[in-house]
């Protein structure tokens, strides 16, 4: 439609008029824009994900378009890759097996995993600039294959790409297939700034192969056990009883309750970015942060000795030991909490919560302000209110803290 055109068009068909407000000395004119986008995105449990005759791969990559011919890009964790050097392999033979559907876009790469990677551009960037020189287009899928750390990175490569193209993720570890794979934030930590650069794009698609569990180490097993607390103590006092009960069992590694546990786990994170009414974290209230904000600051203390899992299951019992001193958690609440994190095999204690600056200041407590930080304006934390149920506040009493810091170094004592 030119001008001319546009000037005589039926007014019903013509852009809406600016509001004109303003005074006479400064006036100026609003035009306001609302429009609302619908996100929607599988996540898949399965086995044998890459035999050829399972067919979730091919369905999921094809549920928007069932006759086109889909080209993928494949990363795989350096984790990963070691312990299981044969599934470049498998990988390779799924899609040769699928070629009227699947395009393979060179053999898999390798990406390394690990938080100490995450904290390089560098890495993000090769992906980028790899893509462009094999045409990667906007239809096109990156699958990343991998640890939490890896899946954040890879993807906020993807989210740069063309301006976003097709994430699809395949989470390896307890901790991502519960929590870090089947969400919506992706990105890297700069300047030991956790996850300090980054963006909110929800992936095409999300598959959990639960055989990739079987092979973790023992750490990397129990890691994601401290996401399933978190979100149990302030979401699902049913779920809560589950992983108490369960705990020793977990430790052990029975894959039967921690394929539940799991599955129970990341439907609870789904259901909240769903329904909380804020799943890109424009407020200042994270409820899933529950017990993060030391639990940040003790991965960045340690240069990620200590993993977020661990790190986590430390957050939570200093915050439920704080909760318990506000009357918040009753002492039987808080003893039950401690107990099952113990339980499942985490360590509650850290030297690195006894580092102090040069004023004599623990370290551990700039994690506040850093969380303050990267919230956004107004400190909000999350904390138990009984088990199963939640509330915000914004301040945290360094006193408080200390004691409950004091008392879990003494727990953690030999004597």
């Amino acid at each position: 439609m030119d001008a001319n055109d546009q000037c005589n068009a039926p007014a019903e068909s013509r852009p809406p008029e600016a509001g004109v407000t303003g005074t006479a000395a400064f006036p100026h004119s609003i035009h306001r824009q609302a429009f609302h986008v619908d996100f929607d995105y599988p996540v898949v449990f399965t086995r044998s994900l890459f035999n050829p005759e399972n067919p979730v791969l091919v369905n999921t990559l094809a549920r928007l378009a069932p006759d086109d011919r889909h080209r993928v890009r494949v990363y795989i964790d350096t984790g990963v890759a070691a312990a299981h050097p044969e599934l470049g392999s498998r990988v390779e033979r799924y899609f040769q097996a699928r070629t009227d559907s699947l395009e393979l876009i060179g053999p898999p790469e390798t990406f390394p995993g690990g938080e100490a990677a995450k904290s390089r551009i560098e890495p993000v960037l090769d992906i980028v600039r790899d893509s462009l020189r094999r045409g990667l287009c906007r239809h096109s899928f990156i699958l990343a294959i991998g640890g939490g750390a890896m899946l954040d990175a890879v993807g906020l490569a993807a989210s740069l790409l063309h301006r976003g193209v097709r994430l699809v993720r395949v989470p390896t570890t307890v901790l991502a297939q519960n929590d870090a794979g089947v969400g919506v934030k992706n990105g890297i930590n700069l300047d030991g700034v956790k996850n300090a650069v980054g963006v909110f794009m929800p992936p095409f698609a999300v598959i959990n192969d639960r055989d990739f569990l079987r092979n973790l180490p023992d750490r990397d097993w129990i890691g994601g056990i401290a996401e399933a607390f978190k979100v149990a103590i302030i979401k699902d006092a049913s779920f809560f009883r589950f992983l108490c009960a369960a705990a020793p069992a977990l430790r052990e590694r029975d894959e039967a309750l921690m394929a539940e546990t799991v599955e129970r786990c990341a439907a609870l994170h789904l259901e909240h970015i769903r329904s909380n009414g804020d799943p890109f974290e424009f407020g200042r209230a994270r409820p899933l942060d529950f017990g993060h904000w030391s639990a940040h600051k003790l991965e960045i203390l340690s240069d990620y000795r200590i993993g977020h899992g661990h790190a986590v299951a430390m957050g939570l019992a200093l915050d439920s030991r704080y909760a318990a001193y506000q009357g918040w958690l009753s002492p039987a609440e808080f003893e039950t909490i401690y107990n099952g994190l113990r339980a499942s095999g985490f360590p509650l204690w850290y030297p690195e919560n006894d580092l102090r600056d040069a004023a004599g200041t623990r370290e551990l407590l700039k994690g506040l302000e850093a969380f303050r930080e990267h919230l956004g304006g107004e400190l909000t934390l999350t904390f138990p209110r009984g088990i199963g149920s939640r509330f915000e506040v914004h301040h945290a009493d360094p006193a408080v803290i200390e004691r409950a810091l004091l008392d879990l170094k003494e727990r953690a004592s030999p004597s």
